[in-house]
């Protein structure tokens, strides 16, 4: 169970989660693992740009890689954080599950995103309104205004239209709600924010000269599905060296050596980003 002195935040995040569908935990980390963080995001990303299929692109100068958690080398400190197991565990439930690890790169030029979800609405939202996944995000960066900034629309995380283009992309007609509804966030290296990937958002065109990478960790409550697309690995070794409470969480093959990840989780909508 989550330690008692976190229960107050705990029950807010919860709150935050299943009413604006976003939630954060301001300082969790210091800048200077932040930086750790963004030292090895880099690596990950010129390793994934040199090869086909290591980069997918999610809009016009904007990427995602997904990564093996023996590439990040905060991953258990990442895990392992009360808050983040505590968030999990409450909303998710006790076998949560850590299925995904990557980052998004909006490189300097990339433009606004269509309003989207991140996958269709699975059944157990839209019949019990019951979360079966969450995204955290931990910023690389101090993130400024002409960066770019991640902007969501709360609440909407319960929008159920079937002229979703392929269940994830709102009519255009419906974007000026979104517009209307919408809060642009600036974390901080070394904030950790949690969202349902369902509700309805996106990223907003980088007018700066500066890059804004942003970690990914997917967690999903059993049957979510979401780990199909997905192909993280753990060689014996450092399964090894995983406390028992993360090895509980990490349901990946364990293998002799590690081969680089061919990206799966693809969003054909918004490669052209948004017109």
């Amino acid at each position: 169970m989550p330690e008692t002195s976190l229960a107050p935040n705990l029950d807010s995040a919860v709150q935050d989660l299943y009413t604006a569908g976003i939630t954060a935990c301001r300082g969790a980390f210091t800048p200077e693992w932040a930086d750790a963080m963004r030292d090895d995001i880099e690596k990950a990303f010129a390793e994934a740009r040199g090869r086909e299929g290591g980069a997918v692109g999610r809009g016009p100068h904007r990427f995602y890689v997904e990564i093996h958690p023996e590439q990040l080398r905060g991953f258990v400190d990442l895990v392992d954080h009360p808050w983040v197991r505590g968030v999990a565990e409450a909303v998710l439930g006790a076998d949560y599950r850590i299925v995904e690890l990557g980052f998004d790169v909006p490189l300097a030029g990339a433009v606004n995103q269509p309003w989207h979800r991140d996958f269709p609405m699975p059944e157990a939202t839209r019949h019990r309104r019951r979360l079966t996944s969450l995204a955290f995000n931990l910023t690389a960066v101090d993130t400024r205004e002409d960066m770019g900034p991640f902007e969501i629309a709360p609440g909407t995380q319960w929008d159920d239209d079937p002229r979703f283009g392929h269940g994830m992309f709102p009519p255009r007609g419906s974007y000026p709600r979104y517009a209307s509804l919408a809060e642009r966030k600036y974390p901080r290296r070394g904030d950790v924010s949690a969202r349902s990937a369902l509700t309805i958002h996106r990223g907003t065109a980088n007018h700066s000269p500066d890059a804004r990478p942003v970690l990914v960790l997917g967690i999903d409550a059993p049957g979510a599905g979401n780990d199909a697309q997905h192909d993280m690995a753990v060689t014996r070794e450092y399964w090894a060296s995983l406390p028992g409470r993360v090895r509980a969480h990490l349901h990946c093959p364990v293998v002799e050596e590690l081969t680089p990840i061919v990206q799966k989780h693809t969003i054909e909508g918004l490669v052209m980003g948004d017109a």
